[in-house]
């Protein structure tokens, strides 16, 4: 009887216990939805402002080198240049997010997009995301062993509240920062925040992406065996999309040390480019051309176009983020090379977005949630075919040098090494 009575007070003392967890990061989660989602939405009606200003006065792109020298010289006066890296790495240890990332990165992407240059928002919205949630985890007095569960709620919150995917968003918080494991122990903040930033937004008017797969034929070995083709060719773009983006800054570095000649002469060859090309197809993020991959096809050059006018944008210092850009390359590149192997246009767009953005973020998991909250769930095997095959494909190769890679891709291995 003793025993039992022992045994049945440590179990409610751990009941309590665990619910008292779970009622504070759902209040945390709760309000770092609401906290992010306001600033998401207003961040995504300014990009659509942008976007829609843009598009009315082309020749905007113009002034892309005043743009430039503002964002270079935003960011040369806080003696501070903090992107997704330094979210991450604050995860991993006991770097600070700095108050002014938010504001800063909010400020930039506007300038950067109003101005026509080749960027994202998404990652732009983890900086911010992460940036308010570590804020509010200080006014709230978390513990600071908690820090790094702290931004990644924020981080999922603000990824949620612009492209409308909680369940993948939620997800991709904690998949993101390391390869090979997990921090489930951020799972409840990150879900919560995940939902109510993609209902608040919602509700203020952010419109989540839509891309219709008109045709899925059933599964079969032909298609199984081009499906495995085609993510081989998606996995080796992951990598070309990771080199061409860091290669792109140290080159910029190497011959403009000077940040405010370097973002000069960035504008200088992107306005040439454009003027040449005669087309704003790469301007912005340039959703409405991953749309059309669906279901009127990219003209062969764009995926490479996209890739280069991006790192020439980003490596030079304007601010923005990589991965809508790497949808756009793999959505045009998948709708070119899949039909030439025999599947459907609007899948093979599918398969390339989703086969690139893992390749590129190795986060498998993320990916797939993606493609059922984009797609459906009725071509499951072939976003499963092109989301594993890609993952391991592409290597050790990430878009963020902070991320670690804990096991190896290849065997149960524990390697522990930064991405490149």
């Amino acid at each position: 009887m003793h025993l039992f009575m022992r045994r049945l007070r440590l179990l409610t003392n751990s009941s309590i216990y665990a619910l008292r967890i779970l009622f504070k990061w759902i209040c945390f989660g709760a309000i770092t939805g609401v906290a992010v989602g306001a600033v998401a939405t207003i961040f995504y009606h300014c990009l659509k402002f942008a976007a829609g200003f843009r598009e009315m006065h082309p020749q905007i792109i113009l002034g892309l080198p005043l743009g430039g020298l503002i964002i270079v010289g935003l960011y040369s006066f806080m003696k501070d240049d903090p992107g997704t890296n330094v979210v991450i790495a604050a995860i991993h240890s006991d770097h600070k997010i700095p108050g002014r990332m938010a504001p800063l990165i909010f400020i930039s992407t506007f300038l950067t997009h109003l101005f026509g240059a080749s960027a994202g928002r998404e990652g732009a919205a983890l900086q911010i995301g992460g940036s308010i949630s570590a804020q509010l985890g200080k006014l709230l007095h978390v513990n600071p062993k908690d820090r790094h569960i702290v931004i990644m709620c924020g981080m999922s919150a603000g990824f949620s509240a612009l492209f409308g995917t909680p369940m993948a968003s939620a997800i991709f918080a904690m998949e993101v920062i390391c390869v090979g494991i997990m921090h489930y122990s951020a799972l409840v903040p990150c879900v919560f925040a995940s939902l109510i930033a993609s209902e608040f937004s919602k509700y203020f008017g952010v419109v989540a992406e839509s891309f219709h797969v008109a045709i899925i034929p059933q599964f079969n070995m032909v298609y199984f065996f081009t499906m495995i083709l085609l993510s081989i060719l998606f996995g080796a773009l992951s990598i070309l999309f990771c080199l061409t983006l860091h290669g792109s800054g140290k080159l910029y570095k190497k011959y403009f040390p000077n940040p405010y000649i370097r973002i000069v002469a960035a504008s200088g060859i992107i306005i040439l480019l454009t003027a040449i090309l005669h087309t704003t197809d790469y301007m912005g993020a340039g959703v409405e051309i991953i749309e059309n991959a669906f279901y009127e096809g990219a003209r062969p050059e764009a995926f490479i176009l996209k890739l280069l006018f991006t790192a020439l944008a980003l490596g030079a210092g304007f601010k923005g983020g990589e991965i809508v850009p790497s949808f756009f390359v793999g959505a045009t590149f998948g709708s070119l090379i899949g039909p030439l192997l025999g599947l459907p246009l609007s899948l093979s767009a599918a398969c390339g977005m989703l086969g690139v953005f893992c390749g590129v973020t190795n986060c498998p998991i993320t990916s797939l949630l993606i493609g059922f909250e984009l797609f459906g769930f009725q071509g499951m095997p072939y976003y499963l075919v092109a989301v594993s095959v890609s993952y391991m494909l592409s290597g050790y190769y990430g878009l963020y040098n902070e991320q670690r890679i804990v096991y190896s891709k290849y065997q149960t291995k524990f390697i522990d090494r930064n991405a490149r």
